[in-house]
């Protein structure tokens, strides 16, 4: 029996669907998590500390043979290649890993590979972010380097709103900020896979509502793309220049671009795939998940020509509308009887905290769709979120 292991942080949503994967290829799995989870043969590994969580893994592959380390998202990443680098098992090199999860270094190889991005600058802590976004010219994006999502991510349309932006962000990030320049066009995503450097587009989806700002709130993803072939091409060709640029070479790659005028810019690539429960809105072959399709490849178990299911599907995020104490989502009922929803998850618990962006780091759950047209998909998922009745107080 093939021997996994999934480096699993504790507040993932995704531990389910990767776990069922495995199973649905026979795999045993073995859970590296920072504590202990209720599922699975487990081993505690400290996230912060890729060295130490490497030799960890190791010390158990000498216990019984690994095949493969598959981190489930962003915070295990480095983990999963740095274990399988010490393995012997196809990886990223964990110095491009961690350059994915640095804005500004990311932007800087960007910049050496020459890959169409958004001018930008890096402030250090504490420098002036208006001075530097007006050099830059407006409207310009503040980000703090270190967050991941839309988290501390805002417009600013003059001095005085840049400096605003940094003095929001601070309590949520006293490192650099990374200052580029607003790029304008429609947002799209590419969930991918790297073979031996070479990048498999599995889908692109659209992102119809326009993410303006000020702030950068993701709702509705919607495949295929309905944008021209041509300009699809020149997507997967930009993707795959990032991701060489960067250093990823093996693996599920999730990349952010911007359709300008002047075609494709990269906003970011990361060393996984899509977040949250979105995968869920994908299926290949006869029912084969995202997570298979990876834990496949991650085996060495026949995975290349798997298609992604005719038709179109896509999923909304459910945006916090505003901060508090999050009570109910009602209506729920109505909302998965629209024709077309396959699925409605609330994934917060009743009572929690919740902070709307840019503060905020969750969704309030995840509302999926299927039909023949995108334009079909998106109408569905628009009715149906329509419907939901959320009480914060």
């Amino acid at each position: 029996m093939r021997r996994v292991v999934l480096v699993l942080p504790t507040t993932t949503y995704r531990a389910a669907d990767f776990v069922a994967a495995a199973a649905a290829l026979g795999a045993e799995v073995v859970v590296a998590s920072e504590a202990a989870p209720p599922l699975a043969v487990s081993v505690v590994v400290d996230l912060d500390d890729p060295d130490g969580a490497a030799q960890v893994l190791a010390d158990l592959d000498d216990r019984g043979p690994v095949d493969a380390v598959v981190a489930v998202d962003d915070r295990g990443a480095v983990v999963a290649a740095a274990a399988s680098a010490r393995l012997g098992l196809p990886h990223n090199p964990p110095d491009a890993v961690s350059a994915t999860r640095d804005k500004a270094e990311m932007r800087r190889r960007l910049a050496t590979g020459e890959v169409p991005q958004p001018a930008f600058t890096v402030v250090p802590a504490g420098g002036d972010v208006a001075e530097a976004a007006a050099v830059m010219g407006f409207p310009v994006v503040v980000k703090p380097t270190g967050l991941s999502g839309s988290t501390g991510v805002i417009r600013a349309d003059d001095a005085g709103g840049a400096a605003a932006a940094a003095d929001r962000i601070a309590p949520l990030w006293d490192g650099e900020l990374l200052v580029e320049r607003f790029v304008p066009g429609p947002e799209v995503a590419v969930e991918g896979l790297l073979r031996d450097g070479e990048l498999e587009v599995l889908a692109v989806f659209d992102k119809p509502d326009p993410l303006d700002g000020p702030f950068f709130e993701e709702t509705i993803y919607v495949t295929p793309s309905r944008h021209p072939a041509a300009m699809l091409a020149d997507l997967g060709r930009v993707v795959a220049a990032a991701c060489a640029a960067v250093g990823l070479r093996e693996g599920p790659v999730h990349g952010e671009a911007r359709l300008s005028p002047a075609g494709p810019v990269v906003i970011e690539v990361a060393a996984r795939s899509i977040g949250g429960l979105c995968s869920r809105a994908l299926t290949f072959g006869a029912g084969v998940s995202l997570e298979e399709v990876i834990l496949r490849h991650a085996l060495g178990l026949p995975s290349a020509g798997l298609q992604r299911e005719h038709g179109a599907s896509g999923v909304m995020m459910l945006p916090i509308p505003r901060s508090g104490v999050f009570e109910s989502v009602g209506n729920q009922d109505a909302a998965r009887a629209v024709p077309g929803v396959a699925g409605l998850e609330i994934t917060i618990a009743p009572g929690r905290t919740v902070r709307a962006l840019p503060e905020g780091d969750r969704y309030l759950g995840f509302l999926f769709a299927r039909a023949g047209s995108p334009g079909e998909v998106e109408d569905i998922l628009r009715r149906a979120s329509s419907l939901l009745e959320v009480t914060i107080s």
